[in-house]
């Protein structure tokens, strides 16, 4: 037997040197750990640094883990306990699967703990993960839960709003018992309460900072611009990216018949970053929020809560995340509002949205990381410290535009009544040179029909001012230098 393959296709892995019976708890713990988590594997006669020690009976030792798993871990666990014999000493092989009857208690003593895996380390379960794992267990997410408050006390203008603009269609009363927003009671569910325009859900809130400097402590004055926002996750989407472009500015990098934009950061990168954390956050963490920090180098967004399959994403492949949702609900609430794609494909959007931009360099790559409370996306300003290859590029064709001075003055030469005016410079201030938009998202900017938003297309396009984009589906644009 190759026993580094088998260490190596271990998801998690514990290793004993001997079969501790006095103390069984030491290993059962890991065995509680790895059903209420992602599975994992126990080598019996290995000791920590891989060495082959060998068990002096074998047999013996493999009755004992398996009455003793029966006895203490509840429920009972499904596994898998292999005899092998590497370098003419015999190990055993223990490999727990993830389970789906959660939490599994270790029971004994006295006592009845639930553990997870921190690192190499089996902890006791945290309050607000047992939940988690109790809901689990039952089939169930914190989303789908009834609240103590009745759906005809709240508003949803913004959720009506929003399925106007990207479906055309009004929302019916009916299509909140679809979206569950509230059960048959009346109540609101979780997903309703933070759907609300004035979501009770207190710990749903955002909170963004602009600091002074590469970290938080600028000196005399230490933000130079900071918002608290409330309400339903609609709100805070919309109110944190807006945060985030009037905190940023643009370079440009002018061409023979055109020039480059080169902004600071990437609004679809933003966006995407931000949706995740708002909807896939573990709401069952109190006194914890949504997070923007901007520094002058760099811009975190954190979200309270690891990845819901209980893995690490900086130990993953960004290429080929799959989806799992701890917030299925609202995932498809907003999926079904165009906000996000059902097939989890945002953080190869957050990659492929900075490897596109003209002035990206591999240092610039976007960090994921996480642990089993927090999850933390890091988008490192693409202009920061760029003067050093100006030399490289023409120091002369690059400079830093603060508000894109030559599109607003294409836009107000428009020939086009003031009214059709203002809502194209309210496109641009809520999109820049960046994002990517259609109908239904200047519709739900401007207020307006989405035959009125294809209208004010049409008048942009004729005007050199926007251009398709492909990639993001039928009808997509982004606005574009004026011809000079």
């Amino acid at each position: 037997m190759k026993i580094n393959k088998w260490i190596a296709e271990a998801t998690e892995c514990d290793f004993k040197i001997a079969l501790e019976t006095r103390k069984p708890k030491s290993w059962l713990k890991s065995i509680s750990a790895f059903a209420n988590g992602i599975g994992g594997t126990l080598f019996f006669g290995i000791d920590d640094d891989r060495n082959i020690i060998g068990l002096p009976d074998a047999q013996s030792d493999a009755e004992i883990i398996s009455r003793l798993i029966k006895e203490r871990i509840a429920p009972f666990p499904n596994f898998i306990l292999t005899p092998e014999r590497a370098d003419g000493k015999d190990i055993l092989i223990l490999t727990v699967s993830a389970g789906q009857t959660t939490p599994y208690y270790y029971k004994a003593d006295g006592v009845m703990e639930a553990y997870i895996r921190i690192g190499n380390e089996s902890i006791i379960a945290p309050g607000y993960i047992l939940n988690q794992l109790i809901l689990k267990g039952m089939n169930r997410t914190v989303d789908g839960l009834a609240t103590e408050y009745d759906f005809k006390d709240y508003s949803f203008s913004k959720l009506r709003e929003r399925y106007k603009v990207w479906t055309g269609n009004s929302m019916d009363d009916k299509l909140f018992d679809s979206f569950e927003i509230r059960d048959e009671h009346g109540k609101l569910t979780n997903a309703g309460a933070l759907m609300a325009d004035n979501s009770p859900v207190r710990h749903s809130r955002l909170f963004c900072t602009r600091w002074n400097g590469l970290d938080k402590s600028g000196g005399m004055i230490d933000a130079l611009d900071s918002a608290e926002y409330s309400g339903s996750l609609i709100i805070l989407l919309n109110e944190g990216v807006s945060f985030v472009k009037r905190n940023m500015k643009t370079r440009w990098k002018k061409t023979p018949d055109s020039r480059i934009e080169m902004p600071d950061y990437c609004d679809r990168s933003v966006f995407e970053a931000l949706v995740n954390a708002l909807i896939h956050r573990d709401y069952l963490i109190l006194g914890s929020e949504v997070h923007i920090d901007i520094y002058d180098d760099r811009l975190t967004i954190f979200s309270p809560g690891g990845m819901a399959d209980g893995t690490k994403i900086q130990e993953r492949d960004i290429e080929n995340v799959s989806s799992t949702r701890r917030n299925p609900i609202l995932a498809d609430i907003f999926g079904r509002l165009g906000y996000m794609e059902r097939q989890g494909s945002g953080f190869k959007k957050i990659t492929d949205a900075y490897h596109a931009a003209h002035n990206f360099r591999s240092e610039l790559e976007p960090v994921f990381y996480s642990d089993v409370t927090s999850f933390q996306v890091t988008l490192y300003n693409l202009n920061y410290e760029a003067e050093a290859d100006l030399g490289k590029t023409g120091v002369e064709n690059i400079a830093i535009e603060d508000k894109h001075i030559a599109i607003k003055v294409a836009i107000e030469g428009l020939t086009a009544s003031q009214n059709t005016i203002r809502k194209a410079q309210a496109v641009f201030e809520k999109m820049g040179t960046d994002g990517i938009f259609g109908r239904s998202d200047i519709a739900a900017i401007t207020g307006d029909s989405v035959t009125a938003a294809g209208n004010l297309i049409i008048k942009l396009k004729k005007a050199g001012l926007i251009k398709a984009v492909k990639g993001y589906g039928k009808g997509k644009y982004t606005f574009k230098n004026p011809d000079k």
